[in-house]
């Protein structure tokens, strides 16, 4: 798609109901000729709408106003392109982990977890949070993940994770408070909520900070999975972030996964990681499939907010 398709279609499919903020600058973007030029002079990767949105926001600019953010745009425009040069979207929403407890409680206790594109890990310590899924709880710690699960009985159990670490191209430290800042950055204007999660899973995090590697997804998996202890079940998994691998490398690295020992567990749009016979998503909003061992078993949202179960 075009640079103006993709802002229109992210405005229709992810922002729509979710943040009007976003919404209305996505498709404000869509019909402006000048930042589109603009944005046509970086890399593909580096035009996407929560990328620059979070360099804006990092640098101080207004992303409430479509006008405003226009001019700021424009004329800070070589601060703006140089940190999309130099960064990535990495939101490190610990709200996913919602989605991923009933299939990690379900597995064969001790694990030992291995996220790919990590970022800072917080969804490393689903062990360490507490959970609400419509009138049920579990856990007592903080911060509360909500999730709406429709059909399925949530687990009634967390679990005993033992080993846990995470591989990125550009691993963030949550000691750091630049690294948070970003991370505080790609979050959407409205939602006051994940900031305070945020906060509360840095903090988990920061206590006992989690062995995080730089490196590729497939020619440092197989190193990093040999480290995990052998009493424990590897879980390989990952949650949006295989969009940003180009298709080669994306299908290089499930073959790689297939062949490790343990489970793996995906959480991706299925246009990246396709299946065939899904049932019809519950709305036209983007969803995610979660997959475990290449099976799909639900749709969910991308901050963890809901899942379908149909597995």
């Amino acid at each position: 798609m075009s640079i103006a398709a993709d802002y229109a279609d992210f405005a229709a499919r992810e922002l729509r109901g979710v943040s009007r903020a976003y919404e209305r600058l996505a498709l404000a973007i869509s019909e402006d000729d000048e930042l589109l030029d603009l944005l046509g002079t970086l890399p593909p990767a580096k035009r996407q709408p929560n990328l620059l949105f979070g360099v804006v926001r990092l640098l101080g600019g207004p992303v409430g106003d479509p006008a405003a953010f226009h001019d700021f745009v424009v004329t800070h425009w070589l601060a703006v392109a140089a940190e999309l040069r130099v960064r990535a979207t990495q939101t490190n929403e610990a709200g996913r982990c919602a989605v991923l407890l009933p299939l990690l409680a379900a597995l064969p206790q001790p694990l030992a977890l291995l996220e790919v594109g990590a970022s800072a890990g917080l969804c490393l310590y689903p062990d360490r949070y507490a959970y609400r899924y419509g009138d049920r709880r579990l856990g007592a710690g903080e911060p509360v993940l909500e999730c709406t699960a429709d059909g399925l009985v949530p687990p009634t159990r967390l679990p005993e994770v033992v080993w846990r670490a995470g591989l990125d191209l550009n691993p963030l430290d949550v000691t750091d408070p630049a690294d948070v800042a970003w991370l505080d950055a790609l979050i959407w204007p409205e939602h006051a909520h994940r900031r305070e999660r945020l906060r509360a899973a840095t903090a988990v995090a920061a206590a006992e900070p989690p062995l995080l590697v730089r490196g590729d997804l497939v020619d440092d998996l197989p190193a990093l999975a040999a480290e995990a202890p052998a009493a424990a079940t590897l879980v390989v998994f990952h949650t949006s972030v295989l969009y940003q691998v180009p298709r080669p490398r994306r299908d290089a690295f499930v073959d790689l996964v297939r062949g490790l020992p343990g489970h793996w567990i995906s959480n991706e749009a299925p246009d990246v990681l396709p299946y065939d016979g899904l049932p019809d998503p519950p709305d036209a909003g983007l969803h995610n499939v979660l997959a475990l061992d290449g099976t799909p078993l639900a749709w969910s949202r991308g901050h963890g907010q809901s899942m379908l179960w149909f597995g």
